[in-house]
């Protein structure tokens, strides 16, 4: 299949002097240079300056005046106009963001296109209608009349302020916007944190919002090393909430950190995701849905499917045929039109999934397919399945957020619900069966933020998003996010 070729304006983006994007600009910023690796090279594709306290100072600063002053200022459709514009200045500029994410993120193009741009589009403008529809409501006031006056009381949502996004490294456009989006459309303004790994793209999207006439210092891109600048955004006396996305040890430190200073905190912290199918679906159903649930985008999705519960009579051929699936798809580089498996989005990621799988093979797993690296350039690795022995093993057990997927038959379906729920982590699952009445009845007890039917990965604006346990805390989507970006006030009145 033909290779894409580089637009003339992303080889034009690469070659600037990146940073930030602060107060409507561009700011290269005086910290060190980080390279930008390519995933599927190991080559550097760019450079950018990181961080330190002065920009975060910068940053915080314009967001708070923009806040205070031209943002607050602006009527909500106005607003939501913007990010309608916004919308469809990315949707135009499609295959410059698709590719720079590539670059980056190691993603293969199509994803990249289809999933990271188009999905982000959407959901934009799907907070973009949210504008003019944040309600509060009248009540009645019980205070007694002493001389013929009379009480009413409302309540109104209230923007918090400045909200620190801290954005992954997995889908750097799409989960930023989720973050930006819901708390533009509430009032709030943002300064967001990419992850060192993919810091391009969302400096690409500020411009695209500074060119559609957002003012200066609504939307803010930080870059530069999280352990330094997480803290100084968090503690910054502008910052009126923190959302989050990533890992279980570093979504603790944050939320920790944000509950140190009253400050509120949304954290989606991934988890051990589990895939429950039923004996009533076919080889090639389950087969079909195991490969959705957990092995699209090398399984770096962080609602994937890791843990797999198959009926024992169907083991065996169930894996028998997903093998020879996985052995039919195509690695290749990711701007290959039609590849099938790219690399890893980084080098450290590729060596954690390495040092899980050797763990597997002392716990006494048994690796029926994939589990290294192939013989090429780039943070390669095979899609990878695993016979666990024991629900205990490190792979049922232990986060991989890769292309690793763990199978445990079971003869009892009652039981295998109890393993799925005897996890410290509740992000995500799905239940595959024909069978309605237990799809309904295993849905209500597995505990999970949210819970596929024939399905899994798949996530609507409409739906709230968000986990339980040590999965997280807060929604995102829905109506729910309105709570998480805004504060209600109460107000009572004689007359």
């Amino acid at each position: 299949m033909t290779q894409v070729k580089q637009l003339a304006a992303v080889s034009a983006f690469l070659q600037r002097d990146h940073g930030h994007f602060i107060n409507g600009l561009s700011q290269p910023g005086g910290g060190a240079l980080r390279p930008v690796i390519d995933p599927a090279t190991g080559n550097e594709v760019a450079r950018v300056h990181d961080g330190c306290a002065e920009d975060v100072s910068a940053a915080m600063a314009a967001a708070q005046q923009a806040f205070l002053g031209s943002w607050s200022e602006m009527s909500t459709l106005a607003r939501g106009n913007l990010m309608l514009k916004l919308a469809d200045a990315m949707e135009q500029h499609r295959e410059e963001l698709a590719q720079i994410e590539t670059l980056c993120s190691g993603k293969t193009i199509a994803l990249s296109r289809g999933l990271e741009v188009d999905q982000a589009v959407a959901f934009l403008r799907y907070f973009a209608g949210w504008a003019g529809k944040i309600y509060g409501e009248t009540t009645e006031i019980s205070l007694p009349s002493f001389n013929g006056e009379k009480y009413r009381g409302f309540t109104q949502r209230e923007p918090l302020g400045v909200v620190v996004g801290i954005i992954p490294w997995n889908f750097s456009i799409m989960i930023a916007i989720w973050k930006m989006a819901a708390a533009l459309v509430c009032g709030c303004t943002v300064v967001l944190k990419p992850s060192e790994f993919t810091p391009l793209t969302m400096l690409r999207v500020a411009q695209l919002a500074a060119d559609v006439g957002f003012p200066p210092g609504t939307i803010n891109v930080l870059n530069g090393n999280g352990g330094l600048l997480g803290p100084l955004l968090i503690e910054h006396p502008f910052c009126a909430k923190v959302t989050f996305t990533g890992s279980v040890p570093t979504g603790r430190a944050v939320g920790n950190a944000a509950s140190a200073l009253a400050k509120p905190a949304t954290l989606e912290l991934g988890g051990k995701n589990a895939a429950l199918f039923l004996a009533d679906m076919s080889v090639s159903e389950m087969v079909d849905g195991i490969m959705e649930a957990g092995y699209v985008n090398q399984g770096q999705i962080c609602a994937s499917a890791e843990r797999f519960y198959l009926p024992a009579e169907k083991m065996d051929e169930v894996l028998s045929v997903l093998i020879q699936r996985l052995s039919q798809l195509k690695v290749a580089s990711p701007f290959e039109e039609d590849c099938q498996v790219g690399p890893l989005a980084n080098k450290a990621h590729l060596e954690k999934i390495l040092k899980m799988v050797a763990r597997a093979k002392e716990d006494g797993d048994e690796i029926l397919y994939g589990g290294y690296s192939p013989e090429r350039p780039g943070y390669y690795f095979l899609p990878t399945v695993v016979k666990v022995h024991s629900e205990n093993s490190t792979l049922m057990r232990e986060e991989t957020f890769g292309p690793v997927g763990s199978f445990l038959a079971y003869d009892d379906e009652e039981k295998a619900l109890q393993q799925i729920n005897n996890s410290p982590f509740g992000l995500a699952a799905s239940v595959w069966t024909h069978n309605f009445n237990k799809a309904i009845r295993y849905s209500e007890r597995i505990q999970a933020g949210i819970v596929w039917i024939n399905m899994h990965t798949f996530l609507d604006p409409a739906l709230p998003f968000g986990g339980i346990k040590s999965s997280g805390n807060g929604r995102e989507f829905g109506s729910a996010f309105i709570n998480d970006y805004t504060r209600l006030k109460s107000v009572m009145m004689r007359y």
